[in-house]
């Protein structure tokens, strides 16, 4: 229950967050302002440039996220907090049960991602991640969280809910509630742990958000900037 109401609060402090920029990509859309108006906003406004991704770019952001570094730096660390709380207990200790843990905190991930991608075809939803043109935190905090659970349609990239989104991450967890759980674990046993794979895809929006991508970032450093955020307009992801 704790983590259900951490979720509508989140996604509650959002979308106050994000109103005033709501407001002001419906004003610069009613009033028939042509594509390269908009696109020459000044920076406080929102970017509404919106550049659908090709099926090379797509397909290249899943491999990302579902195999790349940041899943599996997310899936050692819960594998670590698992260890710890010796949660599934009958996986035991020491460096094989911390292999199973990670093992299965991965495959949680990589069902999630591939959920999410799949479903988001299908649906003809675009599941990137991309930066908000608003300016200040609380406009950019409310625009990641609600990322989470919102896509791009349609050539003109508009604001859907996103089904795959929200079923994702309990997709995931489901298969492994009854793929290579111990016995025992039960419906509510996966919607507990996608409660909080919902939350960790919720950090991962806000770090991307605030993460800088400047040329001298860290996060460019280590070429790890196109992680599931969208690319430049008319730009393939870089090879690595």
């Amino acid at each position: 229950m704790k983590i259900h109401r951490i979720i509508l609060w989140l996604i509650f402090i959002a979308y106050l967050a994000a109103l005033p920029v709501l407001a002001k990509a419906q004003s610069l859309v009613g009033s028939g302002a042509s594509p390269a108006t908009v696109a020459t906003t000044p920076p406080a406004q929102l970017d509404l440039t919106y550049t659908r991704p090709t099926q090379k770019t797509k397909t290249y952001h899943y491999f990302f996220d579902a195999f790349g570094p940041y899943p599996i730096a997310s899936a050692a660390i819960t594998a670590g907090i698992g260890q710890a709380r010796n949660s599934p207990p009958g996986w035991g200790q020491g460096g094989e049960g911390y292999g199973r843990r990670f093992a299965s905190d991965f495959g949680i991930a990589a069902a999630g991602t591939t959920t999410r991608y799949a479903l988001s075809e299908a649906l003809k939803e675009d599941a990137l991640y991309y930066h908000c043109g608003c300016q200040g935190v609380l406009p950019r905090l409310g625009h990641a969280v609600i990322s989470t659970l919102t896509a791009r349609r349609g050539e003109d990239g508009h604001r859907v809910f996103s089904i795959p989104a929200l079923v994702a991450p309990y997709v995931g967890t489901m298969t492994a509630i009854y793929g290579w759980y111990p016995r025992g674990y039960s419906v509510r046993n996966a919607l507990r742990m996608g409660n909080y794979s919902m939350l960790e895809y919720v950090g991962a929006n806000i770090s991307l958000e605030f993460l800088s991508s400047a040329p001298h970032s860290l996060r460019n450093r280590l070429h790890l900037n196109n992680g599931h955020g969208a690319p430049n307009p008319g730009l393939e992801p870089s090879s690595r």
